[in-house]
């Protein structure tokens, strides 16, 4: 069994961790470009509101994509479903 840990900052994980999350997030990532038909999925590490460290894979076709001023996307909950059964094709 792994051990349980408990870390909310990025750069607080231990190192195999980190290495190991970005090796988890590589295939994903690749699955995402695919799906969404970008040109590169970018890596945030955003989040106050959770207390946990994660990833974000966001796909962008330029750097404007990555504004946080940028209005939000409206997808429903079929929206989201369909791209999710993309993105599990391409893995």
């Amino acid at each position: 069994m792994v051990p349980k840990i408990e870390i909310d900052k990025i750069f607080d994980v231990p190192d195999s961790y980190l290495a190991n999350l970005l090796t988890f997030a590589k295939p994903i990532a690749h699955a995402i470009e695919q799906a969404c038909n970008c040109n590169r999925v970018s890596v945030l590490t955003i989040g106050l509101e959770v207390p946990h460290a994660h990833l974000h894979l966001v796909p962008i076709n330029r750097m404007e994509d990555m504004l946080f001023s940028n209005k939000k996307l409206t997808l429903s909950e079929e929206d989201f479903k369909d791209i999710q059964a993309s993105i599990l094709g391409y893995l």
